[in-house]
């Protein structure tokens, strides 16, 4: 597939704009420009943008060019321009969480996560599409219509973040943030051929993000490539434990390291794999193993047994979330049905099943950390499938049937079960131009290590340089 020009200012890296911006060779209103260009040619088609704040937007350009001139940059994030997914509340700017119930809120005060990207100077140039309050993995949103996926409109953007990944992967923006607690960052940035990071659980705040299961909730950066992760992550991440080496993107290229230990899970993570998605990650595999990867076979034996425990977890904090709002039930009829129908499910969580989930999330976690003792990181698909068309329930892999919810949730939730840290990289393309997602998941606060991983394989590989010709 043909790809866009890397000429093209709205497709250059976070990175090669910062270092234009500080030579003053382009300007902020120029960056801003070219994404409200953008979004202007491609949004009305994609329906990535719920809320676009394009005269905020150039006016905070026009602010940033100033201080370059002045020479006061405040650092890697300063003038570029980014958005937010819909759940992220921000300072006078509608908030919806992709909500009919929150139509209309526009919050007095600004998550963590917006104020500390609006300190670091990043613009924002609006608030994305999402799954409805982030209930769901396909961003078919009964209240402001699907997101489309820029390889094939007619197919899925993945979710609950995918307007955050169809922005980014069509230059309507140079990154986004996006939500975690089932998949919805590395699901939408597989499906869509981008980045995603899902961080270590509490290393980004929720503060001011409206919730869906708090004990599974993470938020965490989309973007072009693995560098400009790492600077968004910078750029919102708290405190690192003292004695654990906290990830710097001047730093990242000579961390990248000549041997490392991968783990090739024995169970669960390769069933049920589409025979294209299963290449496409062999591949990758040999790719890791030739620049100094050592990649041996680890058992994570009871994993399988935590689907409906971690599925248990998420229902019940959901519920129990939209009744302490008042939402549910008083507006049900306001709920999309999936979503409606999953709070009337959470209801039905015993309280028994609820604990029992817990103590088969330390006892996953113990069979994690094992297997960190022998591996730095853990391989695996970010998803089993490629982006289902829009609509579609049910999906068929190796012959067998299976739920579309069920498909793209499973060989995420894990390590939101754990808290552990893992990243959507992208490893190929099917036959029919469908992006192809590698996961990597390495142990708590690991992500200076997991990202000098995939950066290795990243800068051996073309993948990620690819973007969707649109029509």
């Amino acid at each position: 597939m043909t790809s866009f020009s890397h000429s093209a200012p709205e497709f250059l890296s976070i990175e090669e704009a910062g270092r234009l911006l500080r030579k003053r060779e382009i300007s902020p209103v120029e960056l801003v420009n070219a994404a409200l260009e953008q979004i202007s040619r491609w949004n009305p088609g994609l329906n990535a943008f719920l809320t676009i704040v394009a005269n905020d937007a150039q006016r905070e350009a026009r602010a940033a060019e100033r201080a370059f001139r002045r020479g006061e940059a405040r650092g890697p994030l300063h003038g570029i321009p980014i958005s937010l997914k819909d759940n992220f509340w921000t300072r006078g700017i509608r908030s919806t969480a992709g909500s009919k119930i929150l139509a209309k809120l526009v919050p007095d005060a600004d998550s963590d996560v917006a104020g500390r990207l609006a300190h670091a100077g990043a613009i924002l140039l609006g608030k994305t599409n999402m799954h409805e309050f982030a209930y769901g993995i396909t961003n078919e949103n009964p209240h402001y219509g699907p997101v489309h996926n820029p390889w094939a409109q007619e197919r899925i953007s993945g979710g609950s973040s995918g307007g955050s990944a169809v922005a980014v992967a069509t230059g309507m923006g140079f990154a986004s943030m996006g939500t975690d607690t089932g998949g919805s960052i590395r699901i939408p940035a597989s499906l869509c051929g981008i980045v995603g990071l899902k961080p270590t659980f509490g290393l980004v705040s929720v503060r001011g993000v409206v919730p869906l299961a708090q004990t599974m909730d993470h938020a965490g950066p989309l973007a072009r490539s693995v560098m400009d992760v790492c600077i968004l992550l910078q750029g919102v991440a708290r405190e690192y434990p003292k004695e654990v080496p906290r990830p710097d993107y001047r730093k990242l290229r000579k961390s990248i390291p000549r041997r490392f230990r991968l783990g090739w899970p024995k169970e669960y993570f390769f069933d049920g794999v589409d025979l294209e998605v299963r290449r496409a990650v062999d591949a990758a595999a040999k790719t890791l193993e030739s620049l100094g990867a050592c990649i041996e076979e680890v058992s994570l034996p009871h994993l399988a047994e935590s689907v409906e425990p971690s599925t248990n977890i998420a229902m019940a904090e959901a519920t129990r979330y939209h009744e302490s709002q008042g939402y549910f039930p008083a507006h049900a009829a306001e709920y999309g049905e999936d979503v409606r129908k999953r709070l009337e499910m959470g209801r039905q969580v015993r309280a028994v099943d609820y604990l029992h989930a817990f103590a088969v999330k330390q006892e996953i976690e113990r069979e994690f950390e094992a297997a960190y003792a022998r591996v730095d990181a853990i391989v695996a698909p970010a998803v089993p499938i490629t982006a289902p068309c829009i609509g579609e329930k049910e999906v068929t892999i190796n012959g067998q049937k299976e739920t579309v919810r069920s498909a793209l949730v499973r060989l995420n939730r894990p390590a939101n079960l754990t808290g552990d840290p893992a990243i959507s990289i992208p490893c190929g393309y099917t036959r029919a131009g469908l992006p192809v997602g590698l996961q990597l998941i390495a142990p708590h606060w690991g992500e200076a290590r997991l990202l000098a991983i995939a950066l290795a394989y990243e800068k051996a590989t073309e993948w990620h340089k690819r973007h969707p010709l649109l029509s």
